[in-house]
């Protein structure tokens, strides 16, 4: 029986036991119990990555960081970016007194456990375990909001649109025989395919290391939550683009995106928040939807070994249909995803919002600043504030739901249904 089930029958019972002790003239000492708590785990999409309002993070040895500066190093305990704005803040949680967001951007499943500084490009965190086992010395932890297997090491969430996007404004500006030198080396021009995103080897890795990880999560919660009452909602993702671009974004200046330079139609889709090769976006939603098995069956694992836990698989793969970025003209307004945004360098905090007349060597040195200063576009094709106001119904459903597994859908005008 859940915490939202079981208030009201607790509040019963403690009525009823001091209606008793008061008739037979005996003083039970108090015992208050310890306030619930709901907690988020995992990665960006939970974090809050995208939705601003980022609050000060506690690095690995207790002390706060707050905003650093644009050219402070990206492992800064603060870029794990915890916004005020994430769905575990917006959703409604009947029961629950207290929320902790120890989520981290660019979280893997290796800092479930261990330090994130301990692997390459970690941020100065604690284990999320660690962070966890702090909460449940002094809450009832009743609920915890799970979001991972986007990052892991075989690919990552960050990794996959840096290259799809990068090869496209690769593609729109240079010519195929021109010398294209960001700082990491030249970039291809070819529209993204299900290959170059993940194999089946690093799914099949992504999957055991993702279960690993969670298995351990599992283990912790017996360990620490006293009454064994707890629900775990496993969220999976949702892509930030449509299955196909607006017919507005198709071609400029009678330049699609199939020739060799289109300028015009790169600063297009730039400014409107959608950097990206129609042929992309397909192999993007078969990633998306690859998120979203290996977040089941991640769940479905864990349940056969733990038959008493409470898990819930919430699929949120369509809870942004019909806002996503480009999907309508006046895109990236009422989009639910923060558009691809960089700076130029040095990153003052200026986001470019046009590349319209830039040349080549202008838009190599601005996407050279995204290489060199990660915290100056990590934001980009995230949930915003809206979206995850949306997330925040769709965990609302889920942490209520007597099913096992439920998927949050946007209709067409615009209201979210979760079943």
């Amino acid at each position: 029986m859940s915490r939202f089930r079981r208030t009201a029958l607790a509040a019963a019972l403690a009525v009823a036991t001091a209606t008793l002790s008061t008739a037979v003239g005996l003083t039970a000492p108090a015992s208050a119990a310890p306030p619930t708590a709901a907690v988020a785990l995992g990665d960006s999409f939970i974090s809050g990555e995208g939705a601003g309002a980022y609050t000060p993070v506690a690095d690995a040895n207790g002390v706060a960081q707050g905003f650093p500066g644009w050219t402070a190093p990206n492992n800064n305990a603060f870029f794990c970016h915890r916004s005020a704005n994430a769905s575990l803040h917006k959703a409604s949680l009947p029961g629950i007194q207290d929320r902790f967001n120890l989520a981290c951007s660019g979280g893997q499943p290796h800092d479930i456990a261990a330090a994130s500084s301990a692997r390459a490009s970690g941020r100065q965190v604690a284990a999320q375990l660690d962070q966890l086992r702090a909460v449940g010395r002094t809450h009832d932890i009743d609920l915890v909001l799970l979001g991972l297997g986007s990052n892991n090491s075989s690919f990552t969430f960050g990794s996959v649109a840096e290259k799809c996007a990068n090869r496209f404004i690769a593609d729109a500006w240079t010519g195929w025989w021109e010398f294209w030198a960001y700082l990491g080396g030249p970039v291809e021009q070819k529209p993204c395919t299900d290959a170059d995103l993940a194999t089946a080897a690093q799914w099949n890795a992504a999957t055991a290391e993702t279960t690993s990880a969670v298995r351990q999560l599992l283990t912790t919660l017996r360990e620490i939550d006293t009454d064994g009452q707890h629900r775990i909602v496993f969220q999976d993702y949702t892509n930030p683009l449509p299955f196909d671009l607006a017919p507005g974004f198709h071609e400029e200046d009678s330049r699609d995106d199939t020739r060799d330079k289109f300028r015009a139609l790169g600063a297009e889709r730039y400014a409107a928040g959608c950097p990206i090769h129609r042929a992309s976006l397909l192999p993007g939603h078969r990633f998306s939807q690859g998120l979203g098995t290996l977040v089941k069956s991640t769940r479905d694992t864990l349940a056969a070994e733990f038959p008493g836990a409470d898990l819930v698989y919430l699929n949120v793969q369509r809870a942004f249909d019909g806002a996503r970025l480009c999907e309508s003209a006046a895109s990236p307004t009422g989009a639910l995803a923060t558009p691809i945004r960089l700076q130029d360098n040095p990153p003052n905090g200026a986001f470019v919002t046009s590349l319209a007349g830039k040349d080549k060597i202008a838009i190599q040195r601005i996407a050279n600043t995204c290489v060199s200063y990660f915290q100056t576009c990590q934001e980009s094709w995230h949930p915003n504030a809206a979206g995850h106001q949306v997330l925040g119904q769709c965990l609302t459903g889920a942490a209520t739901t007597g099913t096992r597994s439920v998927a949050c859908v946007r209709a067409g005008d615009g209201s979210i249904t979760v079943s």
